[in-house]
């Protein structure tokens, strides 16, 4: 039975990272500490969590800043000037969603 559900609020935990991690590829050091809400809830070993971008510090905050500048700039480059015009500001200044696939075993409800 599943211990969490879409919209529960989970940290990723803080642990050392084993062999078995390498293999799988299914966490990584960056990931540990982060806070989000479950997004979709495939199975124990996919779920998808919304991260809280307020939650990511260093290398990774940096890297999602910068995706995030392309993906406005691409979309002003590919879109027209009356999509443009229907759009507000805050529209314009979109923020993507940072979305992690995560161990169900590697979630910590808070």
């Amino acid at each position: 039975m599943a211990k969490l559900k879409e919209g529960d609020k989970v940290r990723i935990s803080s642990r050392k990272l084993t062999k078995a991690d390498n293999d799988n590829l299914k966490f990584f050091e960056h990931m540990q500490g982060l806070t989000g809400v479950v997004a979709n809830y495939y199975n124990d070993n996919e779920i998808a969590i919304n991260i809280d971008l307020e939650s990511m510090q260093g290398r990774p905050a940096k890297v999602h800043q910068e995706a995030t500048k392309r993906m406005r700039a691409k979309f002003k480059e590919n879109a027209t000037q009356e999509q443009i015009k229907l759009l507000d500001k805050e529209e314009l200044n979109f923020t993507p969603h940072y979305v992690l696939l995560v161990r169900e075993d590697d979630l910590e409800k808070i």
